[in-house]
């Protein structure tokens, strides 16, 4: 039982996840300060004299009412980023390897022609001895 646990544990696939899994909380971080410290300041520009940037209040006094249109904006890049570098670094060479494998699968090795069948056949009947 514990054997079959070690080896699930240590398959390729379950350590490659494990690695994606720290390397893409990593990069998430990266791409969450970018946004933060880069995008919504520029987002904040657009909001004018408004000191939050890109935001407004429902209710004046209330400060919990206020809806911060630059941090969703800030979020939909940060989930564009994200998603583009998953897709062009994880997906797209993960489904170019399986292709190439199926293709390697379905190809085979070459079946001999007709005539390649015919001459091998004639070259083993020329070989054999005459008994008469």
């Amino acid at each position: 039982m514990l054997k079959g646990f070690k080896d699930f544990l240590l398959r390729g696939s379950v350590v490659d996840l494990a690695v994606a899994v720290v390397v893409g909380t990593a990069f998430t971080a990266i791409v969450t300060a970018f946004t933060a410290f880069i995008i919504t300041p520029l987002i904040s520009v657009i909001g004018g004299t408004n000191p939050a940037g890109l935001s407004f209040k429902i209710i004046s006094d209330n400060e919990a009412t206020r809806i911060d249109i630059g941090g969703l904006i800030g979020a939909i890049i940060n989930f564009a980023i994200i998603a583009a570098v998953v897709y062009f670094v994880v997906v797209l060479p993960v489904n170019a390897l399986k292709a190439r494998r199926q293709a390697g699968v379905e190809a085979g090795p070459a079946e001999p022609t007709d005539v390649e069948l015919l001459i091998e056949i004639r070259d083993l009947l020329a070989g054999r001895t005459r008994t008469v």
